[in-house]
């Protein structure tokens, strides 16, 4: 029996409000539409659930981190293309995802802290500021941008859209993916 495409982890890390998530659903479009098994594993959403139990604080923040690891390597295992948006603030977290994933890709979704600010539907920055709220990424915590990423983004200057469509032609580039004119053959 043979087994369908290599699975691996598209990590997309940066500040809250830098665009992960909103890329994170364009790349499921795009890459279901090629007809890849993807799952997005948004830092929010599993935070509802998988570590509900958890804080904040620096500990927390590596427990979360490590959770969402143990589920993207089962998914990439299996040959799916799980896409983390998570904020993922330390390097030692995401450098311990990279080692025990292995097939991994960390996309750095650079976008400045005043345009992330901007862009804060929750309110979280102005809380922050406010002193209502502390351990904000960004704000009273570190957030150590990736010194090695493999993709940058600069999501000030590209739509979500183009961002994802960078992402795709970087995926193929490096052939994690076959050019979009044979993924549909």
């Amino acid at each position: 029996m043979s087994r369908g495409p290599e699975g691996f982890c598209l990590w997309l890390t940066g500040l809250p409000s830098s665009g992960k998530t909103t890329i994170g659903r364009v790349l499921v479009e795009r890459l279901t539409a090629r007809g890849r098994f993807v799952e997005l594993l948004d830092g929010d959403e599993i935070r509802k659930g998988l570590s509900a139990d958890l804080g904040f604080d620096r500990r927390s923040r590596e427990a979360h981190a490590g959770r969402v690891t143990f589920v993207a390597k089962l998914l990439a295992r299996n040959g799916s293309i799980p896409i983390v948006a998570l904020i993922s603030p330390y390097r030692t977290s995401r450098a311990k995802a990279r080692a025990e994933i292995g097939r991994f890709v960390e996309v750095y979704i650079n976008t400045p802290l005043e345009v992330c600010e901007q862009r804060d539907v929750k309110g979280l920055y102005r809380r922050a500021r406010a002193g209502e709220i502390h351990e904000m990424t960004g704000i009273d915590d570190p957030y150590e941008p990736p010194e090695h990423a493999e993709i940058v983004i600069d999501a000030v200057r590209l739509a979500p859209a183009e961002s994802a469509d960078f992402i795709l032609s970087e995926l193929e580039r490096r052939g994690l993916l076959p050019p979009l004119s044979t993924a549909r053959s």
